[in-house]
């Protein structure tokens, strides 16, 4: 059962428990680690107990820290570095570790990260030493790839096959979906169906150009998959290669923030907002949509959120669901933290006075 509940946030890492014993909801906040730093993602490893947090400390740079199982002692690790260029001046310089996962069932300690500017990065020894994936750093179509959000691109999302490890899918802000079979030793670039409004329109439908906000696979159905994409909501049935836009999701399809059911893959949750550069619930009302059935509908979930005045946004790692497919929870860029226990029917802000918050996590 679910009983611990990771924030990072601007200002440190929060940890929650369940104890019903603590607290009305049963949730409470545990511990914290390095509060007053920006804390940019967080990971913790399935297979050995391991916990990650990944900083980014701005002129002081990017740091990883990680602690056993059940420790509190944090210790800084390698960081991943990209190499020097070809004329020995100085190469691509990592800004941000932007996700951490596991790479092969079989191996604890085998972690994929990736990082702003747009590279893959493999560890087999618990992130002490880290390789670039040169297969797509060197990518010809590299060059065409381009920042959104951030000034640089960035892979924010790494989906492992928990059918054969080797197969997984990646997912780039700006620099579309890209498929590897063979742990990323060779790459093709996926992404039909997929659409850029921000495009000239004899381009929108440019695979290297398209702005997935955040992809997620069902890991009972893995050739199922959704992506919350820059202008709109895209599903598949394929392991990723053909997608099928969904229209018409009231209040709107914009967003970052995707959620798939670990066993339904028909049922997944979205956090909308309003479009570009305003980027705030429609309205001014919080809300959660959902399908159950593939995306054919939607229901908008709205009980025990603000129905009015607020300005909650919700960054693409910022909602999760836990292994059971029961709790959900999310964070807002404004320090709320909010909590499902029964699949989005109802929620209970957990706080309302968190720092802006990058990720939160459910440990598996």
């Amino acid at each position: 059962m679910t009983n611990c509940l990771r924030i990072a946030t601007r200002k440190g890492l929060f940890i929650y428990e369940k104890n019903s014993a603590l607290s009305p909801s049963g949730w409470h906040l545990e511990r914290t680690a390095f509060i007053g730093d920006p804390v940019s993602n967080v990971f913790t490893d399935a297979r050995n107990g391991d916990q990650y947090a990944a900083l980014n400390l701005g002129h002081f740079g990017v740091k990883l820290h990680r602690a056993e199982a059940g420790s509190d002692d944090w210790q800084e690790i390698s960081v991943p570095k990209y190499p020097s260029s070809d004329d020995d001046t100085e190469g691509s310089s990592l800004a941000q570790i932007w996700t951490l996962e596991a790479a092969d069932p079989n191996r604890a300690g085998s972690l994929w990260a990736g990082t702003i500017p747009g590279g893959l990065f493999k560890s087999d020894d618990r992130g002490d030493s880290w390789q670039l994936v040169e297969s797509l750093w060197q990518r010809p179509e590299r060059s065409e790839w381009f920042g959104g959000g951030y000034d640089d691109p960035g892979i924010h999302s790494i989906c492992v096959d928990p059918r054969d490890s080797q197969r997984l899918l990646v997912a780039i802000s700006c620099g579309g979906v890209w498929e590897s079979l063979d742990a990323g030793a060779n790459w093709t670039l996926q992404g039909k169906g997929l659409r850029a409004d921000y495009m000239p329109p004899d381009a929108s439908d440019a695979l290297v150009a398209q702005d997935p906000h955040r992809l997620v696979v069902c890991p009972a159905q893995p050739d199922i998959a959704w992506i919350q994409h820059h202008n709109g909501i895209f599903h598949s049935r394929d392991g990723g290669r053909q997608w099928r836009e969904i229209t018409g999701v009231q209040p709107s399809v914009f967003g970052f923030a995707v959620a798939v059911h670990p066993q339904d893959a028909e049922t997944a949750w979205f956090l909308p907002a309003v479009k570009d550069e305003c980027r705030v619930p429609v309205d001014g009302k919080l809300v959660v949509t959902r399908t159950r059935d593939g995306g054919r509908s939607f229901e908008t979930l709205d009980r025990g959120l603000p129905a009015e005045a607020a300005y909650d946004l919700v960054w693409r790692h910022a909602l999760d669901i836990d292994a059971s497919g029961t709790h959900l929870a999310f964070g807002s860029t404004t320090g709320n933290l909010w909590l499902s226990d029964n699949q989005g029917d109802d929620w209970h802000c957990l706080s309302q006075h968190l720092p802006p918050i990058n990720a939160v996590r459910f440990d598996p």
